[in-house]
């Protein structure tokens, strides 16, 4: 098809994840729990970081922030999902397809560099423990912050702005082949020519990805460094444990995303990027806070005493 077919499109129509009405129902009854939950315990773990003063460190402030990000990149996906399970009308404009992508390839991204800056936290608090506090101060906080979100919204709008202005589409409305708007998806059902905006995506999301994995491994590399000189075996793992809750989160977060993004279009599959992108933008943002809560002990006993979270043994 050539541009000589180019239509104005000011709708698409989403596939969703099934067809299957009967399976609809019970799909939206899980995802509707799974998302309650995931604003439940990750709104409960910012209150509690914000109430409690034993908790006004700022590896505490780096997981506060964490768990707004992924509420809100949660939302940004699991909403329209849930209004098309018990919707026959699957359709969705223009202006809002493009204000999900941005929303969650923005918060996608403030996440990666978030995960980043949370490393060399660690990485300063077990390397230089005694000007740890004068390193990671309220200036460099706030100055961490502001990369992260300037560095992940600006994937965003980047990524948007080519999809809706530079791709071509040749019906409308437009079928996307997934249960929200991703880029690899409009970029599959364009009629144009594609490969400037697959260079886009490659670059910048592997960018982000490389760049923000770099600072995370010679974070470590130097932690595994300053934690072999320490003779305690006791010491070794306490310092250890400080760093398992955020290696976890990183692993997953990270293998997800590169096997969705850095992978050959070739290898491209509607059904296996639906299941992948379920896990990465649903259940992730339910797994996050349980992975630090349960295993850091100042989080459980500031827990147990406001109420928020159930007694753990």
């Amino acid at each position: 098809m050539g541009y000589k077919n180019r239509t104005i499109v000011t709708e698409f129509t989403l596939a969703g994840l099934t067809e299957n009405s009967n399976l609809k129902s019970t799909l939206f009854v899980l995802f509707f729990n799974i998302y309650a939950f995931t604003l439940l315990q990750n709104s409960a773990l910012i209150v509690l970081i914000s109430c409690d003063a034993k908790l006004y460190s700022p590896m505490y402030v780096f997981l506060r922030q964490l768990s707004f990000i992924d509420i809100c990149y949660s939302s940004s996906v699991t909403i329209r999902m849930l209004m098309d399970f018990v919707s026959d009308k699957s359709s969705i404009s223009v202006a809002a397809c493009s204000l999900q992508m941005l929303s969650y390839a923005g918060f996608g991204g403030t996440e990666c560099l978030l995960l980043a800056a949370m490393s060399y936290d660690r990485y300063v608090a077990i390397c230089h423990p005694l000007t740890y506090l004068q390193i990671i101060n309220r200036k460099t906080l706030i100055i961490l912050f502001l990369l992260c979100y300037i560095g992940g919204f600006l994937n965003g709008f980047v990524q948007t702005g080519f999809s809706f202005f530079h791709l071509d589409f040749c019906e409308n409305p437009q079928a996307i082949h997934h249960f929200y708007c991703d880029v690899i998806a409009l970029i599959e059902i364009s009629c144009g020519d594609t490969r400037l905006n697959e260079m886009i995506l490659f670059s910048l999301v592997g960018f982000i990805e490389l760049s923000s994995l770099f600072v995370i491994l010679v974070s470590y590399l130097c932690i595994i460094k300053a934690v072999l000189r320490i003779r305690s075996s006791k010491g070794q793992r306490k310092a250890f444990s400080t760093c398992a809750s955020h290696l976890t989160v990183v692993t997953l977060f990270y293998g997800t995303i590169i096997f969705m993004y850095l992978r050959p279009s070739s290898s491209y599959s509607p059904e296996q990027d639906k299941v992948i992108a379920v896990f990465y933008t649903v259940i992730i943002p339910l797994l996050n806070p349980l992975i630090y809560s349960l295993r850091n002990r100042d989080v459980r006993n500031s827990a147990r005493k406001i109420g928020f979270f159930m007694k753990c043994k």
